[in-house]
């Protein structure tokens, strides 16, 4: 009885996951409309699509589009930057996660995959460089919503078909033909190092940030294979990871999560120099520097997101070490990586993929690549998400923050700052304490001579603190709307 049990659940998870390819593929879109009027940003680089002749450009135009006015213009190369991004989605017929029978993330991995997303293309400038295409970007196969709905359908049905003859069914992956080679050695090794980068996050278990080890790592923190990862707990989550992986290429990299909104400058700084440090005073510097991948989770204000803030997020993408934001819409997680005008772009994590074995040498790397970019109006975007940056050095890291400063420099709209820069370490505001007992860095201490008036927001709720008054105003963000209460202060 036990035996038919199992083939059951194991019929329901085939079914289930046949059915995420299905009802994915129905919100998929080959063609992103763009305007030829306005620029697009994608991870700090901007592109123009209006072709230089151009006299009479239509409103809007599909990012598929082969004319030739608009070739002239840099739509190829924004096509090729952004399909040269790691694409990271679900993936199913993968070995059971660990303490778990799942043999797939599909319906609640979104916001792990979306951390993969930021935390490869971190790995890629840090390995490649920001300026690194993969030749075979513009290859790629579009993925029509006809073609994969036909594609998912039948495989829903040789799943079930196979399943009910109780034998394990073998999806065949897509072959691409490929166009040309390696032209130098010094483009091989690019290559090498791209496909490293991409089996590091398979999905089998001995991918050392593939889903599984993940799915270990959260275990730490009370999740376990099913659960729905926020994103703040899959940055620390990442952290961890790569903390605790084994291999030489990632003992340059670290990876820093801000505490409460903050970045504390010597804990960053601490990161960086850590492998110097631990190799002595007569280590090589700056060859003995870490990188620093900085992860910030903030929330951009209560319910709803603030739109004071959407000038801030077209800000941060917009800079050249900015390596994305995890986020999306309220239970479904996307990878943000640009803007144009008033919307978002973005790479979606939720189409369900076959297992890729990445231990082979010729494992195929199409489907870790996406050529078809999509966009979300800002409103949609969930308040809550985790931004990212890529530190090279000290120096790096110094340049850094005083751009973002600049960027969180209250304006007129944007009062109060996502996130701030402090000099010293976390552990000198003995944030561990009790709330009541902790000395805020947002402000000074109202009880010392010259104190002023402070204010902060710390996820999506402005305090404001009184001096020479007892008592603090707490104003909470709802749906865009101020709502303000007084609490004493102790």
């Amino acid at each position: 009885m036990e035996n038919g049990n199992d083939e059951v659940e194991k019929l329901k998870s085939k079914f289930v996951s046949a059915w995420h390819n299905v009802k994915y593929s129905w919100a998929l879109k080959s063609k992103t409309s763009f305007s030829r009027n306005s620029p697009v940003f994608l991870l700090g680089r901007c592109y123009h699509f209006k072709a230089e002749d151009d006299e009479n450009p239509a409103e809007n135009r599909s990012i598929e589009s082969t004319d030739d006015e608009i070739v002239m213009g840099n739509v190829e190369e924004f096509r090729k930057d952004f399909a040269s991004r790691l694409w990271l989605t679900y993936r199913e017929d993968f070995p059971a996660l660990p303490d778990s029978a799942l043999t797939s993330d599909c319906g609640w991995g979104c916001t792990l995959r979306a951390g993969q997303m930021m935390l490869a293309q971190a790995l890629i400038v840090h390995f490649l460089g920001r300026d690194w295409a993969w030749s075979k970007a513009l290859t790629l196969q579009s993925l029509d919503a006809e073609t994969w709905t036909s594609m998912a359908a039948r495989k829903l049905v040789a799943t079930l078909e196979v399943s009910l003859q109780g034998e394990r069914p073998v999806a065949p992956l897509p072959f691409y033909e490929a166009q040309g080679g390696a032209d130098e050695a010094h483009s091989h090794l690019k290559e090498v190092y791209h496909r490293t980068v991409v089996s590091w996050f398979g999905d089998g278990p001995d991918a050392l940030l593939g889903v599984q080890r993940l799915v270990e790592m959260g275990r730490i923190f009370g999740k376990r294979a099913g659960d729905w990862y926020g994103p703040a707990l899959v940055a620390h989550i990442l952290r961890k990871a790569v903390d605790e992986a084994t291999i030489p290429e990632l003992e340059g990299v670290a990876v820093y999560v801000a505490q409460d909104c903050t970045v504390y400058s010597a804990d960053v700084i601490d990161s960086h120099m850590a492998r110097q440090r631990a190799q002595g005073p007569d280590a090589d510097f700056p060859m003995n520097c870490r990188a620093v991948i900085i992860l910030i989770p903030i929330r951009l204000g209560g319910e709803k997101i603030n739109p004071d803030y959407f000038n801030f997020v077209k800000g941060i993408l917009s800079v050249e070490y900015c390596i994305g934001i995890i986020g999306g819409k309220p239970k479904q997680a996307y990878y943000f990586v640009g803007f144009q005008d008033d919307s978002l772009i973005y790479m979606d994590p939720h189409y369900c993929q076959s297992f890729v074995d990445v231990s082979k040498s010729d494992f195929p790397l199409q489907s870790f690549h996406c050529p078809s970019p999509k966009k979300m109006p800002f409103n949609k975007m969930d308040p809550s998400c985790t931004i990212g940056f890529y530190s090279k050095s000290v120096q790096d890291y110094d340049r850094i923050s005083k751009e973002l400063s600049k960027i969180l420099k209250p304006s007129e709209k944007e009062k109060y700052p996502a996130f701030t820069f402090m000099n010293g370490h976390g552990r000198d505001y003995d944030l561990s304490g009790p709330a009541e007992k902790r000395e805020w860095p947002f402000i000074r201490d109202t009880r010392r001579a010259g104190a002023t008036a402070g204010d902060f927001v710390l996820l999506g709720t402005k305090y404001h603190f009184h001096p020479g008054v007892h008592k603090r105003s707490c104003t909470t963000y709802h749906n865009g709307n101020a709502l303000r209460h007084y609490e004493q202060q102790k």
